[in-house]
């Protein structure tokens, strides 16, 4: 299986791999991905074997071989190419000659997927349906239970929201402003919620903005894990944050979930996460959405998602 990234758009292939490895029990499956997702590969029970591609550039001819001389190497029987992009589709092209069954975009591929272009729907949902082309039929919801882990390190309030205000550096309209994350911070502490800051290394700045007008946000940026993301959001009250990846991971665990989407930037309809418990509201300029939309629309549970579970 191909899914290069991102964080959000693995997420959202979670019940897809679940039904791939229900179709093909006895088989040995790999995933090919980038190095920022291996982990989170790693820790999907599907996969026997998780592969990097680090998108080599067109001068780095070694990487190419190295690549390219693994796949022709391995005895692959099928390719699910869920990325379907100019890349994989170069990587088809360089498999002449040692070609698995393969099934996505390229033309001249034994299982094309259905032409997306003029449909509407959910890329989850078109993931679903690119597969059944493929002969796979749908497993229902993915099994989570090991999406999670032991939070107690972090010694979390009993009450509190988990903000999400960072997103990739190369999409910086996507970020709603670090000043409407500190007022609603602010204002949730009056009611006596506190508020828990999440993402990598390069959110911290968005974070320490935060702080500075709201220094009651407790910063957890770059310590946590893909399974301490998966452990805090099910303690948490609920989520609120941009439109990157760890939202994603809240909405399918079921916390309730608000996306601040630009639509600039994605499709609501098409790309917003998933879950039982979500919603998104969106507009063109982040900069627009005022603070009072947010935490009017923003719905939470009344205990830990800890103690609902229990």
């Amino acid at each position: 299986m191909i899914k290069l990234g991102a964080l959000g758009d693995l997420v959202q292939c979670l019940d897809a791999f679940h039904a791939i490895r229900r179709h093909h029990p006895d088989h040995r499956l790999i995933l090919l991905t980038t190095p920022p997702f291996a982990p989170f590969g790693e820790a999907m029970p599907w996969f026997d074997e998780i592969w990097l591609d680090r998108r080599p550039k067109a001068w780095q001819l070694g990487e190419w071989l190295s690549l390219i001389g693994r796949l022709r190497a391995e005895p692959l029987e099928r390719v699910y190419d869920l990325q379907s992009n100019q890349r994989t589709a170069l990587y088809f092209r360089l498999l002449a000659g040692r070609r698995p069954d393969w099934s996505g975009e390229v033309k001249g591929c034994s299982h094309p997927r259905p032409p997306f272009l003029s449909m509407t729907g959910h890329n989850h949902d078109r993931l679903l349906e690119h597969i059944r082309s493929a002969g796979v039929p749908d497993a229902g919801p993915a099994p989570l239970d090991w999406l999670d882990a032991n939070v107690s390190r972090f010694d979390l309030p009993p009450r509190f929201v988990l903000l999400v205000p960072g997103c990739s550096p190369k999409r910086p309209g996507k970020r709603w402003p670090a000043g409407r994350f500190a007022d609603l911070a602010n204002r949730l502490e009056r009611q006596g919620i506190a508020a828990v800051a999440i993402g990598t290394r390069s959110d911290q700045a968005q974070v320490d903005d935060i702080r500075t007008t709201a220094p009651g946000v407790i910063d957890l940026t770059g310590r946590t894990s893909l399974p301490d993301l998966g452990g805090i959001a099910r303690a948490a009250l609920g989520a609120v944050g941009n439109d990157t990846g760890p939202i994603f991971i809240a909405g399918i665990l079921g916390t309730p979930t608000l996306s601040l989407m630009s639509t600039r930037e994605s499709i609501p309809e098409r790309m917003a996460p998933l879950g039982p418990n979500t919603g998104w509201l969106a507009c063109e300029e982040l900069a627009a959405l005022p603070v009072d939309t947010v935490e009017q629309a923003l719905r939470l549970r009344e205990t830990s998602g800890r103690e609902v579970a229990a």
